[in-house]
């Protein structure tokens, strides 16, 4: 496993020839327990040997205001994610990108020999296709969506999931996701958590 400095490059969490690594990016505004639940899910069922959380330094889609600092987000996130396989990153903001298709493909071209998939809830899915070169991303990297309450659906339902509808692998083809060719896509489903970052910033609180 790789995880020394490389001159003028950000560090990089573990990574290495032939390992499956999966990709969760997000605000992490904050990090809770359904995006430990989620992240462990993915990687039982998909075979993961590790899995980023990548804290962006800002959703493109969302409103930053009061958004609070990367360093903040990262310690509490690591102290939410406390799993010896879940790495905590902000290397975006090092990279100067906060766009999902940009970086992946920068892992892609600095870990050539890493096998990358992306992570999303479902929620995620439904608006998937206003992503910034969404279908170039779904063509770079294989991704996997876990079920989340209320999204079952809609998400199944919504524009990417039907423009990709015929990537989508079945459900018994989880452990084979990070060996395919993109663009392939699977819909993971177990237990779910009811938890979302909007919620608890209502409520002043975190819930790990």
């Amino acid at each position: 496993m790789i995880t020394r400095r490389v001159a003028g490059l950000p560090v990089l969490p573990r990574h290495g020839a032939g390992l499956a690594i999966g990709l969760f990016g997000g605000s992490f505004n904050p990090a809770h327990a359904g995006h430990r639940l989620a992240s462990l899910i993915a990687m039982r069922q998909l075979g993961l040997d590790r899995v980023w959380w990548i804290v962006t330094p800002g959703n493109p889609l969302k409103n930053n205001t009061g958004l609070p600092s990367l360093a903040t987000r990262m310690a509490q996130a690591r102290a939410v994610a406390r799993h010896p396989r879940i790495d905590v990153t902000g290397f975006e903001a090092e990279i100067g990108t906060r766009y999902s298709y940009d970086t992946v493909a920068y892992l892609k071209r600095r870990c050539p020999d890493t096998r990358f998939v992306w992570i999303m809830g479902a929620d995620n899915l439904r608006s998937f296709h206003r992503w910034q070169q969404w279908r170039r991303l779904a063509n770079l990297t294989p991704f996997a969506v876990i079920d989340r309450p209320g999204s079952t659906w809609t998400a199944s339902r919504a524009p990417a999931a039907i423009a990709l509808a015929g990537a989508r692998l079945r459900d018994g083809e989880a452990l084979g996701l990070a060996r395919r060719t993109p663009p392939a896509w699977i819909f993971l489903y177990g237990p779910r958590s009811p938890l979302s970052s909007t919620a608890l910033r209502a409520q002043g609180g975190v819930l790990a």
